[in-house]
């Protein structure tokens, strides 16, 4: 009953901010200290030369004049609206006229939470870290705060939950998460990347490969997966699965600079 109540109490404050949002909100500037919190959290941006590093950050404070962002029992902070704004605009950074229409908010949990979206330590199977709403949710994004910061903090493991989120919207920009983004690939593109996906699944699931296991549970998630190495290591994806970076690298527009 509680969690119900929750949810609904969700709804009704998403429907309150959005009409409180729907005159244009100013816009924002980045903070100076952000350029060397970028520096230290997100090799992504680290890796650009300045004046891609500065549309880097206005592309930042676009995102987060139009998205909203809320906590769910605990206070935003700067550090939190800095990774949330990079991990969307990392997988976009190479389309300039890129917005995401199909966001509206996203919610920050402290921790993992499960489909009902309770995050007590009672509820019990809390093993979401992030998720992209649909029906009574659309237009909405729910992100765990700690898998948010271990996204940024290791740098190794190719895990980065928000950016996996963020790519699950970038598929869903023609109306369904299926794996094949149609607004990044063309007909024969596609093709070519199902048989690559299918093959790579495959594997996964005989544990012979190093892309992670939950890659292998549908097109959909092996997409974002395969999306997380790419942006995290994208060196190393290079030289253990080339046919994957190289289907990547044409759907970004990315080149390899980490």
């Amino acid at each position: 009953m509680i969690t119900t109540l929750f949810i609904v109490a969700l709804i009704l404050i998403y429907f309150v901010i959005k009409f409180n949002t729907t005159k244009k909100k100013p816009a924002l500037s980045i903070p100076d200290f952000w350029h060397f919190d970028l520096l230290k959290y997100v090799p992504f941006y680290k890796s650009l030369n300045h004046e891609q590093q500065s549309v880097f950050k206005n592309r930042m404070a676009l995102f987060l004049k139009e998205i909203q962002i809320e906590g769910v029992h605990i206070e935003v902070a700067n550090k939190d609206e800095m990774l949330i704004a990079a991990s969307a605009v990392i997988p976009v950074f190479h389309f300039p006229d890129w917005h995401y229409n199909n966001l509206k908010i996203v919610w920050l949990y402290p921790d993992r939470f499960n489909q009902e979206l309770g995050f007590a330590e009672k509820d019990e199977n809390r093993n979401i870290l992030g998720l992209v709403g649909t029906g009574r949710f659309e237009n909405q994004m729910i992100l765990s705060q700690k898998a948010l910061y271990h996204g940024f903090r290791n740098n190794t493991d190719k895990l980065n939950t928000a950016v996996h989120e963020f790519v699950h919207l970038i598929d869903k920009m023609d109306g369904k998460i299926d794996g094949i983004p149609q607004i990044l690939m063309n007909q024969p593109m596609a093709a070519a990347w199902l048989e690559i996906m299918h093959h790579e699944m495959e594997q996964i699931n005989n544990d012979k490969s190093d892309i992670r296991s939950y890659g292998g549970t549908s097109e959909a998630e092996f997409f974002a997966v395969a999306c997380e190495y790419f942006f995290s290591r994208p060196k190393l994806m290079k030289r253990k699965h080339p046919d994957i970076y190289q289907m990547l690298e044409s759907c970004f527009l990315q080149e390899t600079t980490m």
